[in-house]
């Protein structure tokens, strides 16, 4: 899917470029969006490994696994990204996963990130969850797209 952004208030964005377990006519590769994960979402960021599996599991057409990777693009350059994983679950735990989402430092403030997230909204089926950092400034745009706080998450990290 490649959908052009009209009427938005983004005079420097190209389009939006959608990823899926089927297509990549974005013309970037995994490696290239991986890369502007790790350097564009800066202290909320993970280890590169990590983004890149994260990428590949969005992109795989195994049983129980996919996803996509939604791109905001100016001149053939990346400038925003959404991951979606999927869950195979449904109900008790929703069907979908943001896993992460990032916006060209340059880039911020101009309509770029809420566009990702409305055509990911639109476009993706069923329930969609996230994690955000509480001081994370992003989290008044996902309240305001209609996110809101169900559970306080707690995890075990297990050595090994």
């Amino acid at each position: 899917m490649v959908r052009i952004t009209i009427g938005l208030n983004i005079n420097y964005m190209n389009s939006i470029k959608t990823i899926t377990p089927s297509q990549n006519n974005s013309g970037f590769t995994l490696d290239q969006v991986a890369d502007f994960l790790f350097q564009a979402l800066e202290q909320y960021g993970d280890e590169r490994h990590h983004i890149l599996a994260c990428l590949n599991y969005a992109v795989s057409d195994d049983p129980g696994k996919g996803g996509s990777i939604t791109l905001a693009t100016d001149e053939n350059k990346i400038v925003g990204t959404v991951v979606i994983n999927k869950t195979g679950m449904k109900g008790f735990i929703p069907e979908n996963i943001l896993v992460y989402i990032a916006v060209d430092p340059n880039q911020r403030g101009k309509g770029t990130g809420k566009a990702l997230m409305e055509t990911v909204i639109e476009s993706t089926q069923g329930d969609i969850a996230l994690h955000v950092e509480p001081d994370n400034p992003a989290k008044r745009l996902y309240e305001r797209l209609g996110f809101t706080n169900k559970y306080l998450e707690m995890r075990l990290h297990k050595e090994g």
